[in-house]
């Protein structure tokens, strides 16, 4: 039979244990990435991102867990910082009007891991090239935005990838965080890089903000861009 302080003894290194156990989980979820950018989702149902790393600081976007579409929301860390709390906090890009906003968020909020992928985006030289840890590993001939509908310039990222059931997107489709001029365009004025139906209009400016890639380059980089894909497009 177990003597009672025997038994007290096991019970307080039982409690011990299950505390270090919540605690070092607790550290992991706060873990900044070893690297940013750094793409993932979000762990709770809710998220407010913040204007500062402070919880108390004027909310810029409210993320659900799901989009609207019923697509987990993808997010896309570019820093940290220690809040006000003295909790790490992360420095996200934030898709909503006007292009180019952040915020920050609790990184215990979020779960994410760095991207070795980037897009470039030539618009004046209407190509582009896809990096992978920082070496070029397949370029290719856009078509981009159309005088007075031209394609955003700034850093973005990959919300969602897609099988289009419309053939003017062509083979495949990426949906990104960047908005065209025309707010009432389909999807909020939501840039889209896609295949085409047209494919001898690649290499000029068509489009109503979107980047088109002929279908096989759209194949191409279904391997390789996937969700929080970095992309930056620049007027060069």
């Amino acid at each position: 039979m177990v003597r009672p302080t025997v038994r007290l003894v096991w019970i307080v290194v039982l409690v011990g244990v299950i505390a270090a156990t919540a605690s070092a989980r607790a550290r992991a979820a706060e873990a900044i990435p070893a690297s940013f950018p750094a793409a993932g989702h979000l762990r709770v149902a809710t998220l407010v991102v913040r204007a500062r790393p402070d919880s108390a600081s004027a909310a810029v976007r409210v993320f659900r867990e799901f989009r609207g579409d019923y697509r987990p929301q993808v997010v896309l860390a570019v820093a940290a910082k220690t809040g006000r709390d003295g909790r790490p906090w992360l420095k996200l890009q934030v898709p909503m009007r006007p292009n180019g906003r952040v915020g920050w968020v609790p990184a215990a909020a979020v779960d994410v891991r760095p991207v070795h992928t980037r897009v470039v985006v030539h618009r004046g030289t209407r190509r582009l090239d896809l990096f992978e840890r920082g070496r070029r590993v397949y370029t290719t001939r856009v078509a981009v935005g159309a005088p007075g509908m031209e394609t955003p310039v700034g850093h973005f990222y990959v919300t969602a990838r897609f099988v289009p059931d419309d053939g003017f997107l062509g083979s495949f489709a990426f949906e990104t965080s960047a908005y065209s001029k025309l707010s009432e365009w389909p999807g909020g004025g939501v840039v889209g890089l896609h295949g085409t139906s047209m494919p001898w209009l690649l290499g000029r400016a068509v489009s109503h903000g979107c980047v088109r890639i002929s279908n096989t380059a759209a194949l191409a980089l279904k391997r390789y861009v996937l969700l929080g894909t970095p992309i930056d497009i620049v007027s060069a």
